[in-house]
């Protein structure tokens, strides 16, 4: 699972439980490759546009006790994903911090927006209909939103704003969760930290 030569915003996670083993690359300086293979297909999809659209490299190896249910292997992607982000932006200084976004997906419009706070909070507002999407059933994409906002410290929103197909909600807020951390983690023009604790956390 090489990804090349890393960037200076880079991390390499792994994690073994008796249920899962999941690798993580992670260049936020990349842009260029997802390299993605959960298991799941429907899951390796929305990892794959989620990169793709935050401009950042992404390497997923996942095995994981798919004979006993998805929800295993969607939480650990999603707490190793989180690990690997939060020691990629780590002494990051001067990052924009918030952003927010609008994503539309034909039908689907669902708004995500992002605080690199330093902790981990989700709200997850956005309803489905249907019980599975492929091989990942629906109840599952907050479970790994909420792994990833907590174990990379982050504050994470979701919202519907319109929509009535689960495939395209689902996707909008993959993608808007894409674009919403490229945005945040971009240098601005504040020098330091970008609160006025003085520390974010």
């Amino acid at each position: 699972m090489s990804m090349g030569a890393p960037g200076i915003r880079y991390a390499e996670v792994e994690r073994e439980t008796k249920e899962t083993k999941v690798q993580v690359v992670l260049d936020l300086d990349g842009g260029s490759r997802q390299d993605v293979d959960t298991g799941i297909g429907f899951l390796d999809h929305m990892l794959k546009l989620m990169a793709f659209h935050g401009s950042f490299d992404l390497g997923v190896q996942c095995e994981g006790d798919l004979r006993v249910e998805d929800h295993h292997t969607v939480e650990d992607v999603g707490i190793v994903m989180g690990q690997a982000f939060k020691q990629a932006v780590d002494g990051s200084y001067g990052l924009v911090r918030y952003a927010s976004n609008h994503s539309p997906m034909d039908d689907a419009l669902v708004v995500v927006a992002v605080d690199i706070s330093g902790r981990g909070y989700l709200v997850f507002d956005v309803p489905f209909t249907r019980e599975t999407l492929g091989s990942l059933h629906t109840e599952n994409v907050r479970e790994f939103f909420q792994a990833f906002a907590m174990n990379a410290g982050i504050t994470l929103h979701f919202h519907k704003i319109a929509g009535f197909n689960d495939h395209h909600l689902c996707e909008a807020c993959f993608k808007g969760l894409g674009r919403a951390i490229h945005a945040a983690t971009m240098h601005g023009e504040r020098k330091g930290v970008s609160s006025t604790k003085g520390v974010v956390g």
